[in-house]
């Protein structure tokens, strides 16, 4: 899941990655050990957490499969962290402790908001989710509206009122960064549409790099859209798909030059 898609992309921007996750003995540790990545007490007697994937053009249906232990987090010295759970294993009490030790701190809330019905069917339901001391959050408008309410503006400013510096939205192909002010957009040209699981990863970590690194919030916008936008266009299925360093600069650039923006 995201802690993979996440980290073997940071990876690639030359970040250490330092994972809390837990994985049952049925999960290929090779991904991780193979890209030089540190877990910290991941391993776990359950089976992973895993879900049936059925996808239709953009959309998709996940059913429950497995649901793993919860993660344990202790303290870490790192640049930053980026929060994405995928199903009931960060706790309110783990959030705020990831809080209290991070520099810079990105959120894809979808795993907060997720519950299950009676057919295992994944279905998002609201949540009061403490956002104070984020720095950033990515959310769609489907899982923004369990958050608050509104317009995809009245969205992000009001995300941004909990505190927020940075507010991405993403619309399918429309990408939205809402900073003080002024929504910066891109629009990504994939015609079509193959395998999107762990494509908000690949974005979300790509931001997070370049924000780190670089320290310019519309570098790391397109950066985020260069590598979403080469990972679509692979046409790869899984951990395949996340580009190399190169491909995502090349395609960064491209955004750059075409960088709308407006004023809220």
């Amino acid at each position: 899941g995201p802690a993979c898609y996440c980290g073997i992309t940071a990876r690639q921007f030359k970040f250490d990655v330092d994972l809390f996750t837990k994985f049952g003995p049925d999960f290929p540790k090779q991904y991780l050990t193979e890209n030089k990545i540190n877990f910290i007490n991941s391993e776990s007697e359950k089976k992973t957490t895993k879900f049936t994937i059925s996808v239709n053009g953009s959309d998709r249906i996940l059913t429950l499969e497995n649901e793993c232990d919860p993660i344990d987090y202790s303290s870490v010295d790192a640049d930053g962290h980026i929060v994405s759970p995928i199903y009931h294993e960060i706790s309110d009490d783990t959030l705020k402790k990831i809080k209290s030790d991070s520099n810079f701190l990105l959120v894809d809330p979808q795993g907060f908001m997720r519950k299950k019905d009676s057919q295992n069917n994944i279905v998002l339901e609201n949540t009061n989710l403490d956002l104070s001391n984020v720095n950033a959050i990515k959310v769609n408008p489907e899982e923004a509206q369990h958050i608050v309410n509104g317009t995809n503006d009245e969205i992000m400013l009001a995300l941004q009122k909990k505190g927020i510096e940075y507010v991405l939205l993403t619309n399918k192909t429309d990408v939205s960064l809402l900073v003080k002010d002024r929504v910066y957009s891109i629009t990504l040209p994939n015609k079509q549409i193959h395998d999107t699981t762990g494509i908000g990863d690949i974005f979300c970590s790509s931001f997070c790099c370049t924000m780190l690194k670089e320290k310019d919030f519309l570098w790391a916008l397109c950066f985020a859209g260069g590598a979403a936008q080469a990972a679509l266009e692979s046409r790869d299925v899984g951990l395949q798909k996340i580009p190399k360093k190169g491909i995502i600069q090349t395609n960064a650039s491209y955004f750059y030059n075409l960088l709308k923006f407006r004023d809220l």
